[in-house]
């Protein structure tokens, strides 16, 4: 099987849901110890800080980012340092699409086009 040959699977989650350690492995195909790694890289955030790996739980955005940082290890090589500090960087590119965004829809709006 080809790459263009797999199938890909798609689960609809509640945008509130919550994850476990395990269930981000079992989701993300990956294996605890590249998640704590990730999260001591700062790449992804439990949303609640316990000292204990068992009780971390994380977000959809989690979910997103562990998505992303396998996607760029996989495809660029990259190491754990190079992942935080890239996916930093594209964060901080979205936003400022996001408000080039904003600000010219209020250029528009200013210049009475809406």
């Amino acid at each position: 099987m080809t790459d263009k040959d797999r199938m890909v699977s798609v689960e609809q989650v509640e945008p509130t849901a919550t994850f476990t350690l395990r269930e981000v492995c079992e989701r993300g195909s990956c294996h605890a110890e590249f998640v704590i790694e990730l999260v001591n890289y700062g790449v992804i955030t439990p949303l609640d800080e316990s000292p204990e790996t068992r009780q971390w739980q994380f977000d959809l955005e989690a979910l997103a980012r562990l998505g992303k940082a396998q996607r760029l290890q996989r495809d660029l090589k990259m190491n754990l340092p190079g992942l935080a500090m890239s996916l930093e960087l594209l964060d901080e590119v979205q936003q400022m699409r996001r408000e080039v965004d904003r600000l010219n829809q209020q250029l528009r709006h200013f210049l009475g086009g809406t």
